[in-house]
């Protein structure tokens, strides 16, 4: 046991190690002032992937529903920090975003009509997993309590509904049997297992590759295009909805309204196609579609206009980046 745990913790310590040396070398290496954040990100989100894998290589297995509830806390302080820099998912959409722009293909936007409906479309998605245990349960009830809680650990049972909150967490390689296996080396597709399990046999094979067929392509071509309707990302959002966390999240973007001048950059290079940012006045951005990534900040070439802060502390504030800064 003291072995084990010797273990977990030279291996957290080699993460967080690499995770800031990575950080380094962006601040040190990367002089282009608007796309440094950009690297940035890919670094904690490759960290991100590696912190996953090993927290469900854990032994014991840590339990789904204690990951879902830290989660969540932590997303009352952070709103969709998560979404914007450490899922998964939203990695393998970003690389096929620097692919696309490598090749030199422009992205297609998607109608605001269109992103707004999908935007509010989740949150049914959301509804129908969140009541779906509830059919279940009057279905084919536990046995006992003991039963029923050992289940919701683990999101067995009439709680298997609830895994479509996690899956945008589980890595694409995972230590355990995934959808596909080369060799040693399982990998894993967000939903795909979920897909299977509900539409059995032939038709769930069928829909589930469709799915990943239809995801990687749209992602190709529309940046983010799952974080659109992500019934994860909903979830997350809908917390800070509520008038009991009207102080949350405490990371944030901050827009100063007379240093703006409406130039419309921060609108065009929005990953998830917010436009609360170019539209709104001034003072704290409230929509729940903000991911965070802040693409905005980094390409707003005005002095201070837009700011990350966490709490009334800045962390990240726009630049004129049109002029070499001081050293540079």
């Amino acid at each position: 046991m003291i072995g084990e745990l010797t273990w977990n913790l030279l291996r957290l310590i080699m993460l967080a190690g690499l995770g800031v040396a990575g950080v380094l070398s962006v601040l040190i290496w990367k002089k282009n002032r608007v796309s440094r954040v950009t690297f940035l990100r890919f670094v904690i989100q490759a960290v991100g992937l590696v912190s996953l894998y090993f927290l469900f290589s854990l032994k014991p297995a840590v339990s789904l529903l204690y990951v879902i509830i830290c989660w969540f806390i932590l997303t009352i302080f952070l709103g969709r920090f998560f979404c914007g820099w450490i899922c998964p998912f939203a990695f393998v959409m970003d690389i096929e975003n620097a692919v696309r722009k490598t090749l030199k293909i422009r992205y297609r936007l998607l109608p605001d009509g269109l992103n707004r409906f999908l935007h509010r479309g989740r949150y049914i998605i959301l509804e129908v997993f969140l009541f779906l245990p509830i059919v279940l349960w009057s279905l084919n009830s536990p046995s006992n309590l003991t039963v029923a809680g050992v289940m919701a650990k683990l999101f067995a049972g009439p709680f298997r509904p609830y895994n479509v909150l996690i899956e945008p967490l589980v890595p694409f390689i995972v230590p355990w049997t995934g959808q596909l296996t080369l060799g040693t080396v399982n990998f894993s597709y967000p939903y795909v297992s979920s897909f299977v399990t509900f539409i059995e046999a032939l038709p769930g094979r069928t829909f589930a590759v469709m799915f990943v067929v239809v995801t990687l392509m749209g992602a190709f071509f529309i940046r983010r295009i799952w974080c659109r309707f992500c019934p994860t990302g909903s979830s997350l959002s809908a917390i800070n909805q509520f008038k009991v966390f009207k102080g949350v999240p405490l990371l944030y973007v901050e827009k100063d309204e007379e240093k703006c001048t409406k130039c419309g950059i921060c609108k065009r290079v929005c990953l998830v196609q917010v436009n609360e940012v170019y539209e709104q006045k001034g003072g704290k951005i409230g929509t729940s579609q903000c991911i965070l990534c802040a693409r905005c900040v980094e390409m707003c070439p005005y002095e201070d206009a837009l700011k990350v802060k966490l709490g009334k502390k800045d962390v990240f504030k726009s630049r004129n980046w049109l002029e070499p800064a001081n050293g540079e």
